[in-house]
């Protein structure tokens, strides 16, 4: 009886270990977030940056990429380049280990989806490459960014083949669950599927795009290529890149005009201008929300699961206004970040689901055989065993709400001669004009980076030639 009543100790104490420390990435973040909301694009980036260099296996990748987007915008891109790459070798180096997933996972069962490690999302490892790719341009390696180009088109093309594959692993998860009957009932009860409904319902609104096409690194694409190209075959590829972003995007005035110069095959005689590239506003994140998951053991009915939930924000400049003097543009939307995070988001909701269908129930299981064998004890061996198993639910139930929360809600671009003078001006609606001198190229990029709606305009510029 003492031995068995220790065994039960020990199990209560195990539950109790995995639900300490759980915290959500929302929760984490809230102090760094609030210097990357205020405008503060340094603040936050020193601050993502200690975390990133203090972190573990697990969370890396996710603090990397916080740190290595801040930084960009803040204008150190050799402190944005280190994070980045930092998490390109993070990446890789899960990619190499996938044969240990299987533990990891089974962990995870018992505690949550946040305790797995952050391999990065489809959208991430495209714009990780893709911020990479500008970050060499910002710092005259024009042909440097050639490799994170061509890196960036072959995670689109991986990404489809990846998720589904995600999809299979999950799928057979479930079905391999000794639970697998309750789960299956779980997911039919009307009170679940509306919870559900709730946590999807916003995201089919969106108008999306090609599965896991980023339409402004396709045009990144066309435009490094059409100006930055040594060859035929480099501006054949700008010119399909270019094509595509308006199969994907519709009519754009300025991507149809560089298309136009990649049909013409004149882009080498092109006259001098200057492309303006806007980000604006904050890209969609995760929080989390309840639902009750209904499943029958002895007298409990249900039991609250926490999943994941895409919050969007919309305090954005909404267009970039750019004068050479003479002529006047306004930036045009080339893609729509919340469109791509909600459409990634859509397609990974079924892994979601199953995951933490499995976990809740398991833990719940778990719960009531641990709570049985302690009232087999004693009664007050029982309460203590119940009470404690609460707590660890209660602390263990939380979202995998990471997600990279320094990225834009919309890349806007734009493109005007290049005035005698060399200078433009560049304002929002809610901002006071920017006088800007235009570097000494011929083709030039000037990239602006707004956080909200009035803060300062953080404005760094290149030359494709």
């Amino acid at each position: 009886m003492i031995h068995h009543f220790t065994r039960v100790l020990a199990a209560i104490t195990v539950v109790i270990a995995l639900g300490t420390g759980c915290q959500t990435y929302t929760a984490q973040t809230k102090n760094m977030k609030g210097s990357w909301d205020a405008g503060n694009a340094r603040q936050a980036a020193v601050e993502f940056s200690k975390t990133a260099d203090q972190a573990g296996g697990g969370d890396a990748v996710i603090w990397h990429l916080e740190a290595g987007a801040a930084y960009r915008v803040a204008g150190d891109f050799t402190e944005s380049n280190r994070h980045f790459t930092n998490a390109v070798a993070q990446i890789e180096k899960f990619e190499q280990q996938a044969k240990v997933k299987v533990g990891r996972e089974a962990a995870a069962v018992m505690s949550n989806q946040q305790n797995m490690p952050y391999e990065g999302r489809s959208y991430d490892k495209i714009m990780l490459h893709t911020y990479l790719a500008l970050n060499h341009l910002a710092v005259g390696e024009v042909e440097e960014a050639r490799p994170e180009m061509i890196a960036a088109y072959q995670c689109q093309q991986d990404a489809v083949e990846e998720n589904k594959r995600r999809i299979e692993k999950a799928q057979t998860a479930e079905q391999q669950s000794k639970d697998r009957q309750a789960i299956e009932k779980a997911k039919t009860n009307p009170k679940f599927v509306q919870g559900v409904e709730g946590v999807t319902k916003e995201i089919e609104e969106f108008k999306f795009y090609a599965d896991y096409v980023n339409p402004f690194t396709v045009y990144l694409d066309g435009l490094y290529f059409l100006h930055a190209g040594v060859d035929g075959s480099d501006l054949e590829r700008a010119r399909k890149s270019l094509n595509r972003v308006l199969e994907i995007t519709g009519s754009n005035q300025f991507v149809l005009a560089d298309l136009q110069l990649a049909e013409s095959g004149n882009a080498a005689t092109a006259t001098p201008c200057t492309y303006v590239i806007f980000e604006t506003g904050k890209a969609a994140s995760r929080d989390q929300v309840r639902i009750d998951i209904p499943i029958i053991i002895a007298n409990v009915s249900y039991v609250g699961a926490a999943f994941p939930k895409l919050a969007f924000h919309n305090d954005q400049a909404t267009e970039l206004i750019v004068k050479n003097g003479v002529a006047e543009e306004k930036t045009a939307v080339i893609a729509n970040m919340d469109s791509i995070i909600a459409l990634d988001f859509k397609n990974e909701w079924p892994v979601i689901l199953t995951k933490t269908m499995i976990s809740t129930v398991s833990k719940a299981v778990a719960a009531y055989a641990i709570n049985q064998a302690a009232a087999q004890q004693s009664m007050y061996a029982g309460l203590f065993a119940r009470v404690m198993t609460a707590a660890a639910q209660a602390a263990m139930n939380i979202a995998d709400t990471r997600s990279w929360t320094t990225l834009p809600k919309e890349f806007q671009v734009a493109r005007i001669a290049t005035p005698v003078d060399r200078k433009l001006t560049l304002s929002t609606p809610s901002t006071a004009p920017v006088e800007v001198a235009v570097a000494d190229g011929v083709i030039n990029v000037v990239y602006v980076h707004s956080i909200s709606v009035g803060s300062p305009l953080q404005i760094s510029q290149f030359k494709l030639r």
